[in-house]
């Protein structure tokens, strides 16, 4: 397979995406322009690391993998099951590591356990909590066998986090229709900090985005939990924000936000509600990061989902 890898975004999903296809099908795959839209083009650290994982998951074998490649040969061999390790070496996002090897995980001849390392809440990447509260539970509902742990936080610059996935292989995935977002049922949340951070700013940062979503959604019940990161459960210092919204036909949106040095806690909340917010306006029945994850799910699966966005409506038949 020939892919330029500045087609459309031209970022790491395109990378991610391509390799997990050339895993799943068993065909070599050339990568040229990796990443190049991207204001430091070519591969980082998280995407080389995902690449060896991808590597190792398909027994097969990577050239040109070094930090700064704008092209790749990967070449796939006979599935692999069992224990793996990846680590980012840095903060790099090990959620964009669980991206790329789960689809080549769910078809592994045997179950595997994966050991990812790096940042767990990060910029431009889901955060853990995201995966763990809205794309597991719906990629579950597609037959995904799998189970997501945190055994370490990590935040930027140091890193260091831990995440474990265990997943049982499956013959096929199960149809999923979304088309149907139902009512708002209710919005949950949980806002943490860890290290130095006091529990104070988690509470600031929840207080914030009730009082946001009780103004947009009034009579929704919202729940937002905060916690404090105990010694040894987290690497460096960060805080951060997940809002779910919950409907009546079981849809999950979601909106996050993470804290920033000079940008007050309650403006951390308040930009996770507006994100949130913006989700249930658009009237999909999923968020546009959540769309972007599911693709290569529902390319497998062969279904369909309906995401409604301001200036246009998507339907999606695969």
């Amino acid at each position: 397979m020939e892919v330029d890898g500045a087609t459309m975004e031209g970022g790491g999903q395109v990378l991610r995406n391509a390799a997990a296809y050339a895993h799943l099908l068993g065909r070599p795959l050339h990568i040229i322009n990796i990443r190049a839209t991207r204001s430091k083009p070519g591969l980082r650290f998280q995407h080389l690391t995902g690449l060896k994982l991808v590597a190792e998951l398909s027994g097969g074998k990577l050239e040109g993998g070094s930090v700064g490649s704008r092209e790749i040969f990967l070449t796939p061999g006979p599935h692999a099951e069992g224990s793996f390790k990846a680590d980012t070496t840095t903060a790099g996002s090990c959620c964009l590591l669980v991206q790329v090897a789960l689809p080549c995980a769910i078809f592994a001849p045997g179950p595997c356990d994966l050991e990812l390392r790096g940042g767990t809440n990060a910029d431009m990447a889901p955060q853990v909590d995201y995966l763990m509260d809205v794309f597991f539970p719906i990629a579950r509902r597609m037959g995904v066998n799998a189970a997501i742990a945190i055994d370490r936080r990590g935040y930027f610059p140091r890193g260091g986090g831990i995440v474990r996935v265990h997943v049982e292989p499956v013959v096929s995935l199960q149809p999923l229709d979304l088309c149907d977002r139902g009512e708002l049922v209710e919005i949950r949340g949980r806002a943490f900090v860890a290290g130095a951070i006091p529990l104070g700013v988690a509470k600031k940062m929840a207080s914030s985005a009730s009082r946001e979503l009780q103004r947009l959604y009034p009579g929704v019940p919202v729940c937002i939990d905060t916690a404090q990161e105990t010694p040894g459960t987290a690497v460096g210092s960060g805080t951060g924000i997940l809002l779910t919204a919950h409907t009546s036909t079981g849809c999950i949106l979601g909106g996050s936000a993470l804290g920033r040095k000079g940008v007050p806690a309650p403006r951390v909340g308040t930009a996770a509600a507006e994100e949130l917010g913006r989700a249930i306006q658009e009237g999909g029945c999923v968020d546009e990061y959540l769309m972007d994850q599911l693709i290569i799910f529902m390319a497998l699966a062969v279904r369909r989902l309906y995401v409604h966005r301001m200036s246009a409506s998507l339907f999606v038949d695969c």
